[in-house]
């Protein structure tokens, strides 16, 4: 098959309990090369026994609130020139996966760029703080690595381009799923915040939330989406009071 010249590519996929998109981020991930890497950090459900059946080479590293720490645990395994990072819930459309192939094929010591659609509860959204991102994701394996433990972002020196084509991304399918991992970044950025130094006040934390609604909006649009561009802006005012308000309460028990 075509795809079996792409070997000097690895796809790098951070799952815990994937069950349902285990299957599909593979499968679309063959699209660009046969090497799909699996990084666990404690499933339960049948993620792993999926993966494996499904060709994907899966690694355990036990999960310590640290996205870059799963990302630079990969690098280590990967064997190939080429590393593309994906989430289980990402696909690459047909577009991309030829851009992909002809940016590996050509070889140039060069970082890609790629746009995202984001799909939430139902909606895909084109304005807000869910508007279409930009997003670094193909990079020669030996000249990247990332850094922070939250809203995690590759270090590389090299030139960057943007690949044509999008990654769909259908993220949250439900207010608790938003809820739950809302939750847990908030918590790991707060942390982390805490430990390099950041201090903040009350007054603050409504200031950043405040700033944040109007960010997304207004400033961003989001207005124009209706309905889901209200109470997207509304959830991001929540998310960012939410951090404030943890790195708050850290520095008040200290």
């Amino acid at each position: 098959m075509e795809f079996l010249k792409m070997s000097g590519l690895t796809v790098v996929v951070l799952v815990k309990n994937e069950e349902l998109n285990i299957v599909d981020v593979i499968n679309n991930a063959h699209c660009v090369s046969p090497n799909v890497l699996i990084v666990d950090s404690g499933s339960s459900d049948n993620t792993v026994s999926l993966a494996e059946a499904n060709g994907a080479k899966v690694v355990y590293r036990e999960w310590d609130n640290d996205f870059s720490a799963q990302r630079n645990f990969a690098l280590k395994h990967v064997d190939t020139e080429w590393v593309l990072y994906l989430d289980a819930d990402e696909r690459l459309d047909d577009k991309l996966c030829d851009a992909i192939k002809n940016a590996i094929g050509g070889n140039v010591a060069k970082q890609y760029s790629i746009m995202r659609k984001i799909h939430a509860f139902g909606f895909e959204y084109k304005h807000g703080i869910f508007k279409p991102d930009e997003v670094l994701r193909l990079f020669p394996t030996k000249a990247v690595h990332w850094e922070n433990k939250v809203h995690e972002r590759p270090v590389c020196d090299l030139p960057k381009e943007r690949l044509a084509g999008f990654i769909e991304h259908y993220t949250y399918n439900s207010w608790q799923q938003w809820w739950d991992k809302a939750g847990k970044y908030t918590t790991i950025w707060a942390e982390d915040s805490f430990a390099k130094g950041k201090r903040t006040s009350l007054g603050a934390c409504l200031g950043h939330a405040v700033y944040g609604f109007l960010r997304a909006y207004i400033i961003q649009l989001g207005f124009i989406d209706g309905w889901s561009g209200l109470y997207s802006s509304l959830q991001h005012f929540i998310y960012t009071m939410m951090k404030y308000l943890k790195l708050y309460e850290l520095q008040s028990k200290k």
